[in-house]
């Protein structure tokens, strides 16, 4: 055979196989309708000064008050309850230095959020209060108990009347949701391997979710990318269908070109 031939052999099977890494999952107009042109409060509507906080009930109702969507934030406490609390340490949001999944649930509840009265919620307790009035995208934090948080997290999700989906930087987390709940939207959190890499992710880590080279196992609906620059590998899987959802919106302007926004400290 020709070398030429072998050639375009080669890089054609190249191709197919990148193309195999990074297409998304189908999914139909129906589960995107909810979220196609959507604007989504980061964290609930909480205030700059977190006199309202992140991830409180009182964020997630102001939001629901003005009728934007919003994204929150689950893990697991020590005793295995769905907690809605984004960081892995609660240094910040309620200046103890230690993690949350080291507290169980009844410690965590005694701690205050950003020095006021509000407190961390149970996820339940948050369902309870939207109420199914907004659509909710729901980010699984990773950590040392992925599984169990995914199966509680689905429990409960099966138990809420009301337009959801699912997202989360660990793309294992989304695969988990592509094989046991293929009906619910699933997302990609990522942004570029600079990002990841001033996270503290290493290199080879950096290079592979900057790059969404684990869509095959996850097959992601929309990614949902850090506003600014994106990797050829996400312009591709956007370009064979993927959602585009755009972290975190400051200001007017900031999704432009975007699916849906997940905003916060404006109103868009």
């Amino acid at each position: 055979m020709h070398p030429v031939f072998i050639i375009l052999i080669v890089l054609s099977a190249v191709m197919l196989l990148y193309l195999f890494l990074v297409a998304p999952g189908a999914s139909s107009k129906k589960k995107r309708a909810p979220f196609m042109g959507g604007k989504i409060a980061h964290r609930g509507l909480y205030t700059k000064d977190q006199s309202i906080p992140e991830n409180s009930l009182a964020a997630f109702e102001r939001a629901v008050g003005a009728g934007y969507g919003i994204e929150l934030d689950v893990q697991l406490s020590k005793d295995g309850q769905v907690i809605v609390f984004h960081d892995d340490t609660l240094a910040r949001a309620c200046g103890e230095e230690k993690r949350a999944d080291e507290l169980t649930y009844g410690e965590l509840s005694s701690l205050s959020l950003f020095g006021t009265e509000h407190r961390i919620p149970l996820f339940s307790e948050v369902l309870s209060v939207i109420g199914g009035e907004v659509p909710l995208v729901v980010e699984l934090k990773n950590g040392k108990r992925n599984g169990e948080l995914c199966e509680k997290t689905l429990a409960l999700l099966r138990g809420y009347e009301g337009d959801f989906c699912i997202e989360s930087f660990n793309p294992f987390i989304v695969a988990w949701f592509r094989f046991h709940a293929r009906d619910i939207l699933r997302g990609q959190l990522t942004q570029t391997p600079d990002e990841f890499r001033r996270a503290g992710r290493n290199g080879a880590e950096s290079f592979i979710l900057g790059r969404v080279l684990f869509d095959f196992a996850a097959r992601p609906q929309f990614i949902a990318h850090r506003i600014g620059k994106k990797t050829f590998s996400v312009r591709t899987a956007e370009a064979l269908g993927a959602m585009k959802f755009a972290w975190t919106c400051r200001k007017k302007g900031d999704g432009d070109g975007y699916d849906a926004i997940i905003f916060e400290h404006f109103m868009p």
